[in-house]
């Protein structure tokens, strides 16, 4: 368990996995769902903030996360993934994303790119021109 994630404010939940298995995937839930309430948990407002703008569809409208884990066999391995994935998906928010500082194009990259698309214009204007037919 991280130190930025309390254990009191996961939810978890104990579901059926689908896909491949045979009868062992129909008795027994050893897929694990994690609920996560962004907006009542200890999280600083800044990172809550940032959470909730990201567009991820495992984020409801409502600030909760809701990860489905059943990549293993064990309910433990599952649970573990589960609150990796929250991590990693906390971490995303919690780096404070670069200012972009506006720069202009130079002068010869004006000049190339201008030079390119005369270039383009006149291959393709060719290309409908032909006095032999």
């Amino acid at each position: 368990m991280s130190s930025k994630l309390l254990e009191s404010e996961l939810e978890f939940s104990a579901i059926r996995a689908s896909g491949p298995g045979g009868q062992h995937v129909n008795k027994v839930s050893s897929a694990v769902q994690l609920k996560f309430d962004v907006v009542s948990s200890s999280l600083p407002s800044a990172v809550k903030a940032r959470l909730m703008s990201l567009s991820d569809r495992r984020i409801t409208k409502e600030g909760l996360i809701v990860i489905k884990a059943q990549r293993f066999r064990s309910q433990d391995k599952n649970k573990q993934d589960a609150v990796e994935r929250l991590e990693l998906l906390i971490g995303k928010a919690v780096a404070v994303p670069k200012k972009r500082l506006a720069t202009r194009p130079t002068r010869s990259a004006k000049e190339r790119r201008l030079k390119n698309k005369l270039h383009l214009s006149k291959k393709k204007l060719f290309r409908g021109v032909s006095d032999f037919d």
